[in-house]
């Protein structure tokens, strides 16, 4: 009598089949509770800015000066045009594409070279006061009230009607905006750093007021800064495309986001892609960078945990 000794081979169980199915699952939600879609798509555009600025001189069609009146006020593909202007003309025969193009460029980097100016000026006076402290520290901290107390678009205005508006003047201008609300978080930031035990450390060790400050204080308030930054820098995108648009900015021949829309208001309506274009590219752009910084306030603040 022969016996089978084979193992009998039990089903799965429902649990052991599903288990990758759960952990797939498990593994996407955890994904995009890490990143959201709507960061993820902000991130997209915001690499799509960052290509466009790099790139900008390979990627537009035509020159952005160049004009042709026998092509003025083409309107673009999704109006009735064709793909030879895939965004249309103006009222001078330019190509809007490659005029937004360009003007993206140059706003991204006027707004990119401003924040820098502010964060430069905010860090240095905020450590200059938390190091410092009695007179001095008042003195910058009247400042800082001045300045937050002062409208900014009605000293830019005045600054620029005086002096005329060159494209490093108005890049400087803009770089003083801002710089008293980086001032402050880098000046609280800096006195919470110095009551912790690695500044003392390291002053206790005979590291100069500098040192103490660039090497270990700052790397360790950087992440809160950057947050402050992020939220600064939309904001001086639209104070530049406001102040374009009021023609006190980006002066002809160059070109900027504000300063499309500013010749675009006079065909609002028989030809009103010449202003949507920009108007979306300044939205998009500043939505993007405001829900990028909000997450990274949620990620990096440590007083919202």
């Amino acid at each position: 009598m022969t016996i089978d000794t084979t193992p009998d081979l039990e089903p799965a169980s429902p649990t052991q089949a599903s288990g990758s199915v759960f952990t797939s699952k498990s593994r996407l939600r955890a994904f995009f509770e890490a990143w959201p879609p709507l960061v993820l798509i902000a991130l997209f555009w915001v690499g799509v800015i960052a290509v466009v600025v790099v790139g900008a001189k390979w990627i537009a069609p035509y020159d952005f000066m160049a004009l042709d009146l026998r092509a003025r006020l083409i309107p673009p593909v999704f109006m009735g045009g064709d793909w030879t202007h895939p965004l249309g003309t103006d009222e001078l025969g330019r190509d809007v594409l490659s005029r937004l193009i360009v003007s993206i460029q140059i706003s991204m980097v006027i707004a990119f070279l401003s924040t820098l100016i502010a964060a430069i000026v905010g860090v240095s006076l905020g450590f200059i006061a938390a190091y410092f402290r009695g007179r001095i520290e008042q003195v910058i901290l009247m400042l800082i009230d001045a300045q937050a107390a002062m409208p900014f678009m009605i000293i830019a205005l005045a600054v620029l009607a005086f002096l005329g508006s060159s494209l490093f003047l108005f890049t400087i201008l803009m770089g003083f905006y801002g710089w008293e609300r980086i001032a402050r978080i880098s000046r609280g930031l800096a006195i919470s750093a110095n009551e912790r035990g690695y500044a003392t450390a390291v002053r206790d060790l005979g590291a100069t007021p500098f040192r103490i400050y660039s090497r270990h204080i700052l790397p360790n308030i950087a992440s809160t800064l950057i947050v402050s930054l992020t939220l600064n820098f939309p904001e001086v995108i639209l104070l530049e495309s406001g102040l374009s648009f009021l023609g006190l900015g980006v002066q002809p021949p160059m070109t900027s986001l504000g300063n499309m829309v500013g010749y675009g208001r006079d065909y609002i309506q028989s030809a009103p892609w010449i202003m949507l274009a920009p108007s979306a590219a300044i939205v998009l752009t500043t939505l993007s960078i405001s829900i990028l910084g909000d997450w990274m306030r949620d990620k990096f603040d440590p007083t919202l945990d």
